[in-house]
């Protein structure tokens, strides 16, 4: 059920629910969104270097109510790095996303992971992130209008946005359409097993990276992950399937797969696969 809808501007989807897609979806090309509620608005994710963000910002400032919450869906700075645009609203994250706020930015990681983005990484060092003001660690009503529910599986912290009324929910990186999903920080099994309640959380999905979807996209993507289980670290034993057209499998099949078989294998869930390793200039 991928939606036609135009990238890099705001884009309404239901009733006060608008969002912001990049166009591809690949690494450091990732979606965000606003809902407005009657107080003011909340702003789901921030892009990454303000090239990105600060037109989304001013996008999100000529609606004209205050921003008054931003809630990462977690910690990567791909969806983070614009918190600095919206200083006076609370940042909303889990444990893990403030945690890893609070961390130093590995700039040469990033450079070497995405050279497309170097000289806006210099720029975001310069302006920094914000700091996580308000930890979100269970099930909870934010608004009127928005339910924020904690994950896990892309990482061990993701917060999803549900807008119940809307039928609309903000997957985060829980969900990538059309594009390869990236597990180096993730449990592989688990993501798969919660795609179950994803797919069943509504009609309309918005993914952390590609075009908007539903259901459809959320069982492609279960099918994807499970076959990197199946594939017990060879990548090429991934069956063909809907991925096949999918950007970045070249790159990221081998980390889907070592990642899988790393925690099949017991080894420690912080460790990086080899194949990331290389990925960020490490290995």
């Amino acid at each position: 059920m991928a939606r036609d809808l135009p990238t890099n501007t705001l884009a309404e989807i239901a009733d006060g629910v608008l969002v912001w897609l990049q166009p591809g979806g690949e690494s450091g090309v990732s979606n965000a969104g606003v809902v407005v509620d009657d107080d003011g608005l909340t702003v789901i994710d921030t892009l990454m270097v303000p090239e990105q963000w600060q037109p989304f910002a001013a996008a999100v400032n000529a609606l004209g109510p205050p921003v008054r919450r931003v809630v990462l869906t977690h910690a990567h700075i791909d969806h983070v790095g614009g918190t600095a645009a919206f200083r006076n609203a609370m940042v909303l994250g889990s444990p893990v996303t403030s945690e890893l706020l609070d961390q130093t930015m590995p700039l040469d990681a990033y450079k070497a992971f995405m050279p497309a983005f170097v000289d806006g990484f210099d720029e975001l060092a310069a302006i920094g992130t914000r700091p996580v003001s308000h930890i979100v660690d269970d099930a909870a009503a934010l608004t009127p209008r928005i339910e924020l529910l904690p994950a896990a599986g892309h990482t061990a912290g993701d917060v999803m946005v549900l807008v119940p009324e809307a039928d609309v929910l903000f997957a985060g990186d829980l969900c990538f359409f059309g594009v390869t999903p990236l597990a180096f920080q993730g449990d592989v099994v688990q993501w798969a097993a919660v795609l179950d309640a994803v797919a069943d959380l509504a009609e309309i999905i918005v993914p952390g990276h590609g075009p908007v979807g539903g259901e459809d996209e959320v069982r492609a993507l279960q099918g994807y992950l499970q076959a990197c289980v199946d594939a017990a670290g060879d990548p090429a034993a991934i069956p063909a399937g809907p991925w096949d057209g999918w950007l970045e499998r070249a790159d990221r099949d081998a980390i889907n797969v070592e990642r899988a078989a790393m925690l099949a294998a017991g080894e420690d869930p912080l460790a990086f696969p080899p194949a990331m390793l290389r990925a960020l200039g490490l290995g």
